[in-house]
C-alpha cells in the first residue's frame, strides 16, 4: 500500500473527482470539451498532488504539492462559480462539490501546517 492511500484527504480528493467526472458528462457539449476539460484536470490534480507529496523525502517538498493540491481546489470552486452563474450546474450539485472542496482545503492546510 502507498502512503498516499492512508490519507483521508486523499480519499475525499477521489470523491471530489468521482463527482466532477460525473457531472461534467452533464455539461452541454460545447461546454464539455472546454470548460469541462479544464474542470477535471483540476479536480484530478487535487488527489495527484497529494499522492505526489505523500511520495516526497522532505516536509519542505512535501508541502510544496499540497499547496499545489490546494492551489487546484480553488481552481475547481472557481469553474463550478463559472458554471453556476451561466446556469450550468444544479445548485445540488455545485453545493455538493463546493463543499468537498471546502473541506477538502482546510484538511490540506493541517497538512500544510504539519
Amino acid at each position: 500500500m502507498f502512503k498516499f492511500e492512508t490519507l483521508n484527504v486523499w480519499k475525499k480528493a477521489q470523491e471530489l473527482c468521482d463527482v466532477v467526472l460525473d457531472e461534467v458528462k452533464n455539461l452541454p457539449s460545447e461546454y464539455r470539451y472546454t470548460i469541462g476539460n479544464n474542470l477535471i484536470r483540476a479536480a484530478m490534480s487535487v488527489p495527484n498532488n497529494i499522492a505526489e507529496g505523500s511520495g516526497r523525502k522532505t516536509i519542505k517538498e512535501s508541502s510544496n504539492f499540497y499547496n499545489i493540491a490546494k492551489g487546484s481546489v480553488y481552481e475547481v470552486v472557481n469553474v463550478i462559480m463559472i458554471l453556476s452563474n451561466k446556469g450550468l450546474i444544479i445548485r445540488e450539485k455545485y453545493d455538493l462539490i463546493y463543499a468537498k472542496s471546502e473541506e477538502i482545503s482546510k484538511m490540506l492546510s493541517g497538512l500544510i501546517n504539519k
